[in-house]
């Protein structure tokens, strides 16, 4: 008796598309609402270092009087509370994530205004980390 539930059971589950993603075959696609890596267009910002004062992480540092951006995505646990927060919407949280990384001086970025993006690494001074501030 069993084996012919489970012989019905094989050729329903044969038949049938399978219930999961093939997912290094096929991306997945990613959810309405998900949140991704965090996206800044210096364009329209203002500096006004209210999305590093609302950032738990301190992922963010804000120079008003050079007028950079320093994101650090090691830290960054895309809450979206920059997104909230900012006057001028420079930010947003895109729907891809971020590409994983070994160690911390590839992920941080500094964005500089005038729509100028220097990709190079920030260099770790000497052998200490640096605190929250």
């Amino acid at each position: 008796m069993a084996f012919f539930q489970m012989t019905s059971l094989v050729m329903k589950w044969i038949f049938r598309k399978p219930v999961t993603s093939r997912y290094p075959f096929e991306p997945r696609v990613p959810l309405a609402g998900s949140r991704g890596k965090l996206v800044f267009t210096d364009g329209n910002c203002v500096y006004c270092t209210a999305c590093a004062k609302k950032c738990p992480a301190n992922a963010l540092i804000v120079s008003r009087d050079k007028k950079t951006m320093e994101i650090d995505r090691l830290r960054c646990i895309s809450c979206g509370y920059c997104v909230d927060v900012c006057p001028k919407k420079s930010f947003s949280l895109g729907e891809a994530h971020s590409s994983p990384v070994t160690t911390k001086s590839s992920e941080l970025q500094i964005h500089k205004s005038g729509n100028e993006e220097t990709g190079a690494p920030k260099a770790a001074e000497g052998n200490s980390t640096s605190a929250p501030k």
